[in-house]
């Protein structure tokens, strides 16, 4: 290694010096060696660079559910911002805060991992690598992008945010998309969340990281007008009336939380208890006029249960049952399902097989590679991976109406939502026992409240291991069963209200906005300083 050199200064020239060559204040200054100075300064700043967007990107995750601490998501977006638009590749920079932000806010990623350690235990942290790596891609090619975009001053910054709001949009879409753990999902658990019902997801993301911008452009007027973006979904989720209550003669629907461990689930020592706690539960007293049991909570093929639909039927009391079940289609094909059983022998009268499907768990993205690890899909049980559905349905409910069923990983996608006719309600039925006990399944309730809260439609929630909700149509949970406790809970279905502007425009809005705001930068690219 190169030491720090010293050698005296070249004689100073007349005008630099007092006559006779002498100083005034002092023996001659040393001069450090250029040509290790330099080199050892800029290496000291893009470390230190570095440790600040680690420091950026893990504070920023920390604004997501459960650990909901906003104000420090929105002054660690901000940083992280600040230093990708000083950096010399800021691509390079954004994709550093983004596996950061990634690996804390997705590290349940390794939890399905673990519920068969032996055969998939090895794979869960390199899984989390992997995940936290290639979804922070789209953070470096945004920033790197924007910042291009924005030129230099102040509209850097700008840029570089506008570019990862960009990268969101498209994260949320490509590859049949994954938007989890997004900027604007902080405001989440806040009292901005019936805002999204202007624009959606994108365009709480867009206040956050907007806000982000203009405070890192570090002026005066930059970081008021930030404030103003930081605030303004609180100010517009303000200005909007609380959903209704459920009225005196709502009709009530029983979630049922048998409360499985993945581990478990399919044990045959423990089917039987799973399966009687089940019935225990939606037999239990209480008027009610459906019940709605979790994803796959029936214990055999839909199939081979002519003799179990009876039971629940009779358990229910006769009224109408959603229960979530595997079958084979019509091709032979495996399907993920939510059957509807009416009358008092349990008759089938509705089938929605879930169309988005869980990379890795229900299908494998790179079949040749699982292959080669000898893996297959985590969640599937039956011959070969299960196929999608045809796409979005409604399920007319006797004595509810109509009813979008939801199951599991499709409840992190709005633009289901607006392609079916228009529901009265939500009804997700999912097994949150694959993302363990923390953050996983409390993240997945918060995508559910935010998509009740987009579209203006209340939202009830059978989880097998919870965590099970009744949420109203601004997104506020009305009641809930906790996260590892066998139960049930009924809940008055709430009134939805009138089709919100998200759910008639969808991502539509927040891109426009995006795009304006693009071309506003490129237009003042390389402006002032000031």
């Amino acid at each position: 290694m190169r030491r720090w050199t010293a050698r005296p200064a070249a004689a100073p020239g007349p005008a630099a010096a007092p006559p006779g060559g002498a100083y005034a204040d002092g023996p001659a200054p040393l001069a450090w060696d250029v040509r290790t100075f330099p080199r050892r300064r800029v290496w000291r700043d893009r470390a230190a660079g570095a440790v600040l967007l680690v420091v950026a990107g893990a504070a920023a995750a920390l604004g997501q559910v459960p650990w909901s601490l906003w104000p420090l998501a929105l002054a660690a977006y901000a940083l992280g911002v600040a230093v990708i638009a000083r950096a010399a590749w800021p691509g390079l920079a954004a994709g550093l805060m983004g596996t950061a932000h990634f690996a804390v806010a997705l590290h349940w990623l390794v939890e399905p991992f673990r519920v068969d350690p032996a055969a998939t235990g090895w794979l869960a942290w390199p899984a989390l690598a992997a995940a936290a790596v290639g979804l922070s891609i789209f953070w470096a090619v945004g920033a790197a992008l924007g910042a291009r975009l924005g030129g230099r001053g102040p509209a850097r910054a700008l840029g570089a945010a506008t570019g990862l709001a960009l990268a969101e949009l498209a994260r949320a879409w490509a590859f049949t998309g994954f938007p989890w753990a997004m900027p604007g999902h902080v405001l989440i658990d806040t009292a901005a969340l019936p805002a999204a019902s202007f624009a959606g997801a994108h365009g709480l993301t867009l206040a956050v990281l907007l806000g982000a911008g203009l405070v890192a452009a570090a002026r005066p007027w930059a970081a008021a007008l930030g404030l103003a973006a930081w605030a303004a979904p609180f100010a517009l989720a303000w200005t909007l009336p609380p959903a209704p209550p459920a009225a005196a003669d709502a009709p009530v629907i029983r979630l049922v939380q048998p409360n499985a461990p993945q581990a478990q689930k399919w044990d045959p020592d423990f089917v039987q208890l799973f399966w009687e706690r089940g019935l225990r539960e939606t037999a239990a007293p209480g008027a009610v006029d459906a019940v709605a049991w979790p994803e796959t909570s029936l214990p055999m093929l839909l199939g081979r249960a002519d003799h179990l639909r009876p039971v629940i039927a009779r358990a229910a009391g006769g009224v109408p049952a959603v229960v979530g079940a595997q079958r084979y289609g019509p091709q032979g094909q495996p399907r993920n399902a939510a059957v509807l059983l009416t009358g008092p022998e349990g008759d089938v009268g509705a089938i929605y097989d879930k169309h988005h499907l869980a990379p890795f768990g229900e299908y494998l993205p790179l079949p040749w590679l699982a292959r080669a690890l000898g893996i297959g899909p985590m969640a599937s049980r039956l011959a070969g991976t299960f196929r999608p559905g045809e796409g979005p349905a409604v399920l007319e409910v006797p004595g509810i109406g109509p009813v979008m069923p939801m199951i599991c990983y499709e409840a992190i996608f709005p633009q289901y939502i607006g392609r079916v006719a228009r529901p009265r309600l939500l009804l997700h039925l999912t097994n949150d026992a694959w993302f363990g006990g923390g953050a996983g399944p409390r993240q997945h309730l918060a995508l559910a409240r935010l998509r009740a809260a987009e579209s203006g439609l209340p939202l009830l929630r059978a989880a097998n291991t919870g965590i099970s909700a009744a949420i109203d149509a601004r997104g506020r949970v009305l009641a809930s069963l906790p996260l590892g406790e066998a139960g049930h809970l009924d809940a008055p279905v709430t009134p939805a209200l009138a089709a919100t502007p998200y759910a008639r425009t969808g991502d539509l809005t927040a891109l426009m906005l995006l795009l304006a705001l693009a071309t506003a930068i490129f237009a003042r690219r390389g402006g002032a300083e000031d």
